[in-house]
């Protein structure tokens, strides 16, 4: 880790102040930072590689709006098989490297009938079924077991990325994500059962990452694209390719959502 860590602020001798965590189809938005160099992670040593397509494998560092900010271009997944130390290491990477901000990007399916594909979904809270936690059986030093979950993400975050939202006239509804561990699709039943705990969409990343985050004292922001209708609601078999395939073609729009909200999150910490 120390290693890591070393050779990236070589690199990047900037500190970030922000870090973002693109996920499936959404890395496309690290091309929109200025002045940006990159890193593939296959460079660093004990770094976990993503076996899932859409995940490109690099770190990219660049501005926005005078920010620098620190873009990991694809995740690390439970279902790859890696344990939850190794998918939050993008989160310890942003810490040691001096970001405040975490926000966490996913596609998602839509378990609330209102959400379809296309659309994106503020977390507002998150219902964690993948019975994982980056916490657990930890040599603990720099963070604490026992953080308080009551507000994972972050209340002033979330209400600037609604403005960011409302000035770029790009819907953003506000939902509690539910957690699993995939990699096969929900079937219709745990969909029903994710409906009927609260849950508004479903992903199989994220938790971890906020998780960690919040133990680290970092604030957290996260926004889904939901790329699919839930089973059992879609009319379709699920596959993987057509997660892929809305997050191209909303990949713009979801571009300039992002760049609005790191503007406002640039000018409130310049105040």
């Amino acid at each position: 880790m120390n290693e890591v860590l070393t050779k990236l602020a070589r690199l990047f001798p900037q500190r970030p102040q922000t870090a973002l965590i693109l996920g499936s189809g959404l890395g496309d938005f690290a091309t929109r930072l200025h002045e940006a160099s990159s890193i593939s992670t296959t460079e660093l040593e004990g770094y976990p590689q993503s076996t899932v397509p859409g995940h490109a494998g690099r770190i990219v560092m660049g501005r926005v709006n005078r920010m620098a900010v620190l873009c990991f271009q694809g995740r690390i997944h439970l279902y790859e098989g890696y344990t939850p130390d190794e998918v939050t290491l993008p989160v310890r990477i942003a810490h040691g490297l001096g970001c405040r901000i975490l926000m966490v990007t996913n596609a998602a399916g839509g378990i609330d009938p209102q959400l379809a594909p296309g659309d994106f979904m503020l977390i507002e809270d998150h219902i964690n079924v993948q019975f994982r936690n980056p916490l657990r059986h930890r040599d603990l030093k720099t963070e604490e077991r026992f953080i308080d979950m009551s507000e994972p993400y972050d209340v002033e975050l979330r209400h600037l990325a609604s403005q960011a939202a409302r000035e770029q006239g790009i819907p953003l509804r506000a939902g509690v994500l539910g957690a699993l561990l995939g990699p096969s699709y929900e079937t219709p039943a745990e969909v029903r059962m994710m409906a009927r705990l609260g849950a508004s969409a479903a992903c199989m990343s994220t938790v971890p990452e906020v998780i960690l985050a919040r133990a680290l004292g970092l604030r957290v922001l996260a926004i889904s694209c939901i790329t699919n209708r839930a089973a059992g609601t879609s009319p379709t078999p699920l596959e993987h390719a057509e997660v892929q395939a809305v997050a191209a073609q909303v990949g713009q729009q979801f571009g300039t959502l992002l760049t609005a909200i790191l503007v406002k999150v640039s000018e409130s910490l310049a105040h």
